[in-house]
């Protein structure tokens, strides 16, 4: 499919690849990997043929269809859909040949088109269109919005669905994820994985990673290296090769002391037993693969607050907004030292707003908003790099928020954040996205804050610097809100999930796990409504339950006999108990035997699964003889992955049901 042979390329005087070799063979789902500046953006542009290499060869088939998202899109008065369905370049071609036979009257051309509709299920896509687009954020409504109409980060989106929607061989996706809220990367994960041809994507979140791919591509120092299997895959081999040249790191020991903390507080609550059990494999985890983040150059602490006052600060029915318009209303809530919450929803839904009403930004329109007098807030916002001054140097920065300082004193404290030597004197505006979010996240801690607000803090950083913020936040004794698409620094930082959606501000009673489940569920539901009745003109987004097992079938209902009065007591309480208690059996056996098939068939579909991913695992499927044998195997793991969802809510649902009917 792809190849690799002695390629070298230098973009100036740095040399980013050096006799680079290796193969990528048909159904390969490859993750590419490596520090900001090691030429994982490059490479993709000696695929496309954008760039060519310095020496060595880079070989694809001729007829291969390439897809890959375009970084412009034109202010075009075309609607959302039509654009999108652009990428289908063959239905294009044979819309417009049976135009043309239609123009003409060619009765023969005309037939030929409609077959070859038929054939490549042309009569269907435009609602195939549409549920991407609705998986992608887009509701129906949007859809026939001109493209023109959307801002930037949507009209990505729109990009990103143009190019899934391609019928082509090799999908190259770069940083996919960047412009997509946690409920959209969670779609994509879905798509992905059902996607039949071979992929090669760059991405720094190493959960979507894990989901989409079989081999990671790690860049570094100027060689390319593939390894079989996903991220963890990968970074426990590379581990295991790293940790003979390495003791264990403090670091480690922190992250997993900090981990264990909340196994040891609420692994007897039955409300966090999910949570905690998370954690646990999560510890497991880090004491394996540790070792490969042994060689990051980059590792900072966050500086510990003066003072930790109680309750920092607290909403009652606070309600917030911008102008006329209401965004959140009957918030509820209060934060203390040591709370350490992940916002859910979709963008548009108010994350971003609630976090501008905690930092102050915002007053609270309605309701009480009450801040401790020692409150000190850290707010990382979602543009906080646009807020920096490119022509002055990071000195600068900090001259300007606190004068008083000497050069000395910020000159060690941004050492601390890895600005050093003349570095600290240079102007910010050539500097890499990683080294900019670095400078924004060292001013927004540098007052000693004691309640962190990060609205998306790591959209420019790679994983060793992921890596490193998730460890300082670990030790990060004051109150933690986090707004962010990154699954892995939610489950490592935050205790308790909140749900912004609707207008509303609510707990959420699971764990990310849940929250995919339900995801998925509202999908297939919207699937089989435009299955059923077409492409919508309107279709308003079903609002999200707070409780992830709410998708569960409702419990059946229990009927109670009203007490008789006093004195027509019956004469026989304890036949009557027994009746009622033969009854109440009787009632609940259907409930039990649902529970039993369910639980029969999801431990039959997950046998299943386990047996294809065993299979997966035979390294010579990947030799090109094997191709339509890796394809089958993929596509039948993509169905019982969808299989094996519907049985564990299947499974939830007859669980939650017999709960309620034998509740006292």
């Amino acid at each position: 499919m792809l190849s690799f042979s002695d390629v070298s390329l230098a973009r100036g005087p740095r040399t980013l690849l050096s006799n680079v070799n290796f193969a990528v063979y048909a159904g390969y789902r490859v993750g590419v990997v490596g520090r900001n500046g090691t030429g994982k953006s490059s490479l993709f542009q000696l695929v496309t043929g954008e760039l060519g290499p310095d020496r060595g060869n880079v070989s694809l088939p001729k007829q291969l269809v390439m897809a890959s998202v375009a970084q412009e899109t034109p202010a075009s008065p075309q609607a959302a859909l039509e654009y999108a369905l652009d990428g289908d370049t063959e239905l294009r071609k044979v819309e417009a040949e049976l135009a043309a036979a239609e123009d003409a009257h060619d009765a023969d051309g005309i037939g030929h088109g409609h077959e070859r509709l038929h054939a490549i299920g042309g009569y269907s896509a435009r609602a195939r269109a549409a549920k991407l687009l609705h998986g992608l954020g887009f509701e129906a409504a949007d859809q026939l919005r001109p493209v023109a109409e959307f801002s930037g980060g949507w009209r990505m989106r729109l990009n990103l669905a143009h190019a899934l929607l391609c019928r082509s061989d090799l999908l190259l996706l770069d940083e996919p994820t960047n412009h997509l809220d946690l409920d959209t990367v969670l779609w994509l994960e879905s798509w992905l994985t059902a996607y039949e041809g071979t992929m090669l994507v760059i991405s720094h979140d190493r959960d979507f990673l894990d989901a989409v791919t079989t081999h990671t591509l790690h860049l570094a120092e100027g060689t390319a290296t593939l390894y079989t299997g996903n991220y963890s895959q990968f970074e426990r081999l590379r581990a295991e090769r790293l940790a003979q040249q390495s003791a264990t790191r403090t670091q480690q020991i922190r992250q997993v002391a900090h981990l264990q903390s909340f196994v040891d507080r609420f692994g007897a609550s039955a409300a966090k037993a999910r949570q905690a059990q998370a954690r646990v494999k999560m510890i497991e985890r880090i004491k394996i693969a540790a070792p490969a983040h042994a060689d990051a150059e980059f590792e900072f602490e966050i500086p510990t607050p003066d003072r930790l006052p109680e309750p920092l600060i607290s909403l009652n029915d606070a309600a917030v907004g911008y102008g006329e318009r209401i965004v959140l209303k009957g918030i509820k809530m209060t934060l203390s030292p040591g709370d350490r919450i992940g916002l859910l929803g979709p963008n548009g839904a108010g994350k971003s707003t609630l976090t501008r009403l905690l930092a102050g930004e915002l007053e609270a329109r309605s309701g009480a908003a009450t801040r401790h007098p020692y409150l000190k807030v850290g707010y990382f916002a979602q543009h906080q790099l646009e807020q920096l001054d490119m022509a002055a140097s990071p000195i600068e920065h900090f001259r300007r928020l606190d004068g008083g300082a000497s050069e000395q004193a910020l000159r060690t404290y941004l050492g601390g954040f890895h600005f050093k030597g003349d570095r600290v004197f240079e102007a910010v505006a050539p500097f890499s996205g990683g080294e900019k979010a670095r400078l924004a996240l060292a001013l927004v801690v540098y007052r000693k804050p004691n309640l962190l607000l990060l609205d998306e803090p790591t959209n420019h950083l790679d994983l060793d610097l992921r890596h490193a913020v998730e460890i300082a936040l670990q030790d990060f004794p004051g109150a933690l809100v986090l707004v962010t698409h990154d699954r892995h620094l939610v489950e490592s930082t935050c205790d308790t999930l909140w749900r912004v959606s609707d207008g509303q501000v609510v707990p959420f009673d699971g764990d990310l796990d849940d929250y995919a489940r339900w995801l998925s569920q509202r999908e297939r539901e919207y699937a089989r409504r435009v299955d059923k009745e077409g492409v919508p003109a309107v279709e308003a987004k079903a609002s999200v339950p707070v409780v992830a097992a709410s998708v569960a079938a409702p419990a059946p209902t229990r009927t109670v006999t009203p007490a008789r009065p006093a004195e027509s007591a019956p004469k026989n309480p304890g036949r009557d108990q027994r009746r009622s208690a033969a009854d109440q059996r009787a009632a609940e056996k259907p409930l039990r035997e649902a529970l039993k098939r369910a639980e029969l068939g999801l431990t039959r579909v997950q046998e299943k699964l386990e047996e294809i991913e065993a299979k997966l695992q035979d390294t010579t499927l990947y030799e090109g003889t094997r191709r339509d044998q890796l394809a089958d195997l993929l596509r039948e793991q993509a169905q019982l992955k969808e299989r094996h969802a519907e049985a564990e809510e299947t499974w939830l649902a007859a669980a939650s049901a017999l709960e309620s009917a034998t509740a006292p």
